[in-house]
């Protein structure tokens, strides 16, 4: 099957790909928002097929502002369950690429703390998971 992705389908792909990692990385303050952002940022630089494609674009599309976390959330997590909406409309499996992509990223991200993620980190997991999920 082709799948066909207008400019602002990508720019959704992308904001919520990297939405996911910045939401992370506010959550995170109190650890290290930076190592966060990195190994977020180097597992979605990862990514192969279509959606590997729209994630290694060199773009200046995505927006990704906030003066707070809950401002942040407020646009990436419905931006994650729209990018699932249309992949699933398309390919099903770029939409399973697309899934597996954002979970390795939030596991990149998470994967720096020592034991278990904290509870804002662990948190914020399940909110994407639930955006994820919720196509």
């Amino acid at each position: 099957m082709s799948i066909t992705l207008t400019d602002q389908d990508k720019t959704t792909l992308r904001t919520a790909a990297y939405g996911a990692v910045s939401l992370l990385a506010a959550a995170g303050a109190a650890g290290s928002p930076h190592r966060i952002a990195t190994d977020g940022s180097l597992a979605l630089a990862s990514a192969t097929g279509l959606v590997g494609h729209v994630l290694a674009a060199k773009t200046k599309d995505i927006n990704l502002n906030g003066k707070s976390v809950a401002e942040l959330a407020d646009h990436v997590l419905p931006a994650l369950t729209a990018a699932m909406n249309l992949l699933n409309k398309q390919d099903l499996a770029e939409a399973d690429n697309f899934r597996s992509t954002v979970i390795v990223a939030v596991e990149a991200a998470t994967c720096t703390h020592q034991g278990e993620p904290s509870p804002t980190l662990a948190d914020m997991i399940r909110k994407i998971t639930a955006a994820l999920d919720a196509a």
